[in-house]
Formats: C-alpha cells, structure tokens, sequence
C-alpha cells in the first residue's frame, strides 16, 4: 500500500474539507483516516490517504493539491508516508 501524508493549514473558511475531499475522490485515492482541528481561526487537517488506485501519479497529485490549496487560501502538501516519517524524526 503506498501511504501518503496529505497536511493542509490556513485560514478557515467554508468548503476546505469537500474541496480536498472532492478531489481525492475525483482521482480514485481512498482516505484511510483524517483529523482535522480549528484553533483560533485557523485550519489544520492532517488526512492519511491510500494512493494505490490513483488515477494520476503522486506528483501530479500533490501538484493538483497545491493548485487547489492556492484556488481556496490554505496549504496543501502532500508526502509518502517514509518522507514524513524521516522528516519528523527527532
């Protein structure tokens, strides 16, 4: 299975979760687990997302998602799941 870290932060405003949502779904990738918080106005998601039966390549992917991050004001990065794990190692 190849996990994917998806992280989106920003501004709170309506339509951030269908919108990361939708896409997702328009690409065939299944959300496995999601936790999503607002603090003080602002955003934070973390989503762990299945990308085996994806429509598109990861980088296509993750391009596609800070495209939409932009469109809507928030960030949106996407990482396989060893990325994250290294770059959170202490």
């Amino acid at each position: 299975m190849k996990k994917t870290i998806i992280t989106v932060v920003g501004k709170d405003t309506v339509g951030i979760i269908a919108g990361v949502c939708s896409y997702l779904a328009e690409n065939n990738v299944n959300i496995m687990d999601i936790s999503q918080t607002i603090v003080q106005g602002y955003f934070n998601m973390m989503m762990i997302v299945d990308c085996n039966e994806a429509t598109k390549p990861a980088n296509e992917l993750a391009d596609g998602l800070e495209q939409l991050g932009n469109e809507i004001g928030v960030s949106i990065k996407m990482q396989h799941e060893d990325i994250f794990n290294s770059m959170h190692r202490i």
